[in-house]
């Protein structure tokens, strides 16, 4: 059989995963907008709300979340994280130690695992209303486990 990293380095994934991003993420790299994903992400789950504090303000609302420039800043570094990701995605063992560091500052603050596939599935959402019937189930799949290795 063939391995998820090694279906992910084939040149079909990355010229899906790069053609895709390329007209979702909009350019100069590194500003990314997040509010589709963002927006996404408290449609489907709520209960994430309590977890994003900045200077310890609590939000009262999905809506007064989306609108802090706090809380956008950290979408958009979720977004340059998924970036590297396309960029390295012949060798995603470049960022292990960089993703741990993550996933354990993620715990620390109480992120559970099941909220990244709300992430997750808020990117691929994000990706589909961007590139329309141009994202076929061969690129879901291939952002799909781009993502899971990323996780």
């Amino acid at each position: 059989g063939v391995s998820p990293d090694e279906k992910l380095r084939s040149q079909e994934a990355r010229r899906f995963l790069q053609s895709s991003e390329a007209r979702s993420f909009p350019r100069p790299p590194g500003h990314p907008r997040p509010e589709p994903v963002a927006q996404r992400l408290f449609d489907l789950e709520p209960d994430l709300l309590p977890l994003f504090q900045y200077n310890c303000r609590q939000f009262s609302s999905p809506e007064d979340c989306l609108s802090s420039p706090e809380f956008l800043d950290h979408i958009r570094k979720v977004m340059l994280v998924i970036d590297a990701a396309v960029t390295n995605v012949e060798d995603l063992s470049s960022l292990e130690e960089y993703l741990a560091s993550l996933g354990r500052k993620h715990r620390a603050v109480g992120v559970k695992l099941s909220s990244f596939s709300t992430v997750g599935e808020s990117l691929l959402y994000m990706l589909e209303k961007c590139l329309g019937p141009a994202f076929t189930p061969a690129m879901r799949a291939a952002w799909s486990q781009l993502y899971g290795a990323v996780v």
